[in-house]
């Protein structure tokens, strides 16, 4: 009999799983291509800029580049429309399907129970087992509701059920019986941890000499993603600092000449696992706060100098932050850096604050576009933290890509910028 541990049904992952059958195939066309044409352009750009690098794009066929741009997102896109349908037809007469029980009626069971069902090519579900009433348990009918918990380790050596999931806490008593109860079957046995209570963050299953182990709290950056992130921020940031790099002499000399101080404003903020960076801006005020206690910009503040007050309204006092990207310290899309002391200050107040820095701050963020930008209040950051985690929760390459898109749009709507 084998024993294992099992995260699918947390919100995060149970998102991001992949799915086949009908349920994958019903997903929009449209996402599906934009996922794939956002792939395929983030190879290529990865490609060109190594034969940049290397030298020897005078010796590629601009045509070869076109052609494989357009083939091969359709290509794909082909592949994973039709896979869903070929995989239920090939297999699903090969072996019969894998019969599942529960024990525990609640959040996680149920929940569970809907990703199994999806897949017509994983398992049925039989029912569950619970020792409450019907009348205590919401959302399963009185047919679903197979027994006791004492009554499992009959059910499925009668049945000869392939699965069973114990969904129920893990203080739970009975799950020791339960599970020697189960070693006179063959049924597989896995532990779902109730995790959906813990709000986890990247939740994910990992083992440690055998010993397995869960990620309540992760950031999504590790391996792949962090190196395909990273390269995607290189790539952007060049592109960009190419782009403006005459427009950073013509501000740096309307700073000089509508007040004295320096041209840029250095100021330290949290980064990454909460170790501090220093974050370049162009100053726009007439003082350089940086201190314990640091007062946020309003909108008619008169510290804001007259050119500075351009600058913000169109958010270009923050185009030195692509050197920061370059440097390695931020990102082009991430939650915002703030000011340490209001690092210190929201900490004890907000629970689950410093949980957005398990990844590096970024240029631009969920939260900027969706119009939470300017000064702010403890419930106006309360939303800015809460759209910071749901990004770490649903990171993706297509979720940057989004992201930096749509700030274009709030930059020239000049959403809450000043």
């Amino acid at each position: 009999m084998a024993v294992g541990v099992t995260a699918e049904h947390a919100a995060g992952a149970a998102r991001h799983a992949p799915q086949f059958g009908p349920a994958a195939a019903q997903r929009p066309v449209s996402l599906g291509a934009l996922r794939v044409l956002a792939d395929s352009t983030v190879v290529l750009a990865l490609l060109l800029g190594l034969g940049w690098k290397a030298g020897i794009l005078q010796h590629i066929d601009n045509r070869v580049v076109v052609a494989w741009l357009i083939a091969t997102p359709l290509l794909q896109l082909a592949v994973h429309r039709l896979f869903p349908y070929l995989l239920v037809r090939v297999f699903a007469t090969e072996a019969p399907r894998r019969t599942a029980v529960i024990a525990g009626v609640n959040q996680t069971g149920c929940l569970l129970a809907r990703h199994i069902v999806r897949d017509p090519l994983a398992m049925s579900v039989a029912g569950y087992f619970d020792d409450r009433d019907t009348g205590r348990l919401a959302g399963v009918g009185p047919q679903e509701l197979l027994g006791s918990l004492a009554d499992l380790p009959a059910f499925v050596k009668k049945n000869h059920v392939d699965v069973v999931y114990c969904a129920l806490p893990c203080w739970h008593p009975r799950i020791r019986s339960i599970v020697d109860g189960l070693h006179d079957t063959t049924a597989s046995v896995y532990f779902v941890p109730d995790m959906l209570s813990l709000d986890p963050i990247q939740s994910r299953v990992d083992t440690i000499g055998g010993i397995p182990v869960i990620a309540l709290c992760e950031s999504p950056l590790h391996g792949v993603n962090a190196l395909a992130k990273r390269a995607c921020d290189i790539l952007m940031a060049l592109v960009c600092l190419s782009l403006v790099a005459p427009l950073w002499l013509a501000i740096a000399i309307g700073i000089k000449l509508d007040s004295h101080g320096p041209v840029l404003f250095r100021q330290r903020r949290y980064g990454m696992d909460g170790r501090e960076i220093v974050v370049f801006k162009f100053r726009t005020m007439t003082c350089l706060e940086d201190g314990a206690s640091v007062q946020q910009a309003s909108r008619t503040d008169p510290r804001v100098t007259r050119f500075g007050r351009y600058l913000r309204e169109y958010s270009l006092d923050e185009l030195p932050q692509l050197l920061n990207v370059l440097q390695g310290c931020m990102s082009m899309v991430g939650p915002r850096p703030h000011a340490v002391a209001h690092n210190e200050l929201y900490r004890t107040l907000i629970p689950g604050y410093m949980l957005r820095h398990k990844v590096k701050p970024g240029i631009t963020g969920l939260a900027q576009v969706r119009g939470l930008r300017g000064a702010t209040d403890t419930e106006s950051m309360r939303a800015r933290i809460h759209c910071d985690l749901e990004y770490l929760r649903g990171w993706s390459l297509l979720l940057d890509l989004k992201i930096l898109v749509k700030t274009v749009g709030v930059v020239i709507r000049r959403e809450n910028a000043y």
